[in-house]
């Protein structure tokens, strides 16, 4: 017969352990479901932002389109962005930039890419 006391402790310890784990898989599934962050700037030839441009990012996979418009500071930010190969490519008056892949084998937790766009 086990005595209460070590039982006691041996429960608090399995809880204690279980709880730890709860939380790391809580902490894991949180960062999954963060997902890649890809982001950079649209640009002219001159290195200039290129203002109310739109940005087209392409899933490799699912072929579903988002898009982002540009402001003042030329960024673009597509958040939260799963596990797959991307096309990514801006637009601005009949402009278009050379298209970038993302791949997925690309381990990075963000990815910067710059479009240059020839405004002329």
């Amino acid at each position: 017969m086990i005595p209460r006391r070590a039982f006691k402790k041996a429960f608090l310890l399995a809880a204690i352990l279980l709880a730890a784990m709860a939380a790391s898989q809580a902490a894991d599934k949180k960062d999954q479901q963060q997902g890649r962050l890809l982001y950079g700037k649209v640009l002219d030839q001159q290195d200039n932002p290129v203002p109310n441009a739109v940005v087209y990012l392409t899933n490799s996979r699912t072929h579903a389109v988002k898009t982002y418009i540009i402001g003042e500071d030329g960024t673009y930010r597509f958040p939260g962005l799963a596990n797959v190969d991307y096309e990514v490519y801006a637009q601005y008056n009949g402009h278009k930039s050379d298209t970038k892949s993302v791949s997925q084998f690309d381990e990075r937790s963000q990815v910067y890419v710059d479009l240059k766009i020839n405004t002329r």
